[in-house]
């Protein structure tokens, strides 16, 4: 599929949409494993492995500006139109959603370096229970979305549009069992609000996920999928 970054009659043209794709793939690459080791913190209340995602996260914001000015080059240099310009654009979108995934992964490792204090009581294994199995659809579709990108697979992106839906359920599910534990004791309350914020992160990360793959799509096919969903959802 990289076929579709290639043709022009200037072959320096194709070695910088080339250069694009790779500088966003490497911000994806990061923003996947902030992903990753936000979670791993959290099913492990691991404090260190949050201060690694914060650690981190001014390098994805900087590899955000980093790409922004390439893009704003890019299109001053060569002027695109037609297909160029909406690789262009979609490449500029996907640069958005990848440094909200990592501003994602940020709030759980805050919320982990809270949760972690030895001086506050933990929360219950059957309140993380939700957490671990959320955790997984939404890295899931992290991966597909970020495999769609790097190989510029529209049906692939269709594939995770096709199976979204799996991650909300969830998330409403597990809002229902968190109730069950305030009702049964207040003093539940203080974590399930964490968790909550928390579950909503990974709902987020999700949405995210499905973004890029609209934006895949919209880069193979030119075929605005994202518009055609809003409307099915209303």
């Amino acid at each position: 599929m990289t076929k579709t970054l290639e043709g022009h009659a200037d072959q320096r043209f194709d070695g910088e949409l080339h250069a694009l794709h790779l500088n966003v793939l490497e911000m994806g690459s990061l923003a996947l494993d902030q992903s990753r080791v936000a979670l791993q913190a959290l099913m492990g209340l691991n404090k260190d492995l949050a201060q690694k995602v914060l650690d981190r996260e001014p390098t994805v914001d900087s590899m955000e500006d980093r790409i922004d000015n390439s893009i704003v080059d890019l299109m001053t240099k060569r002027g695109p139109v037609s297909r160029d310009l909406r690789i262009t654009i979609a490449f500029s979108k996907i640069v958005v959603d990848l440094e909200r995934i990592g501003d994602e992964a940020a709030k759980i490792a805050h919320i982990v370096e809270s949760l972690s204090d030895e001086n506050q009581p933990k929360p219950a294994k059957n309140q993380m229970r939700d957490i671990s199995n959320m955790g997984k659809l939404a890295l899931g579709m992290l991966d597909t979305a970020m495999k769609s990108l790097s190989e510029l697979d529209a049906q692939l992106a269709e594939t995770l549009l096709n199976t979204d839906q799996d991650l909300d359920m969830e998330f409403q599910s597990s809002l229902r069992h968190l109730t069950t534990f305030v009702l049964e004791d207040a003093r539940n309350l203080g974590h399930t609000i964490n968790i909550t914020l928390m579950l909503k992160s990974l709902e987020r990360l999700g949405a995210h996920a499905g973004n890029i793959a609209e934006y895949v799509i919209y880069l193979v096919y030119g075929v605005n999928v994202r518009d055609e969903r809003r409307s099915g959802d209303k």
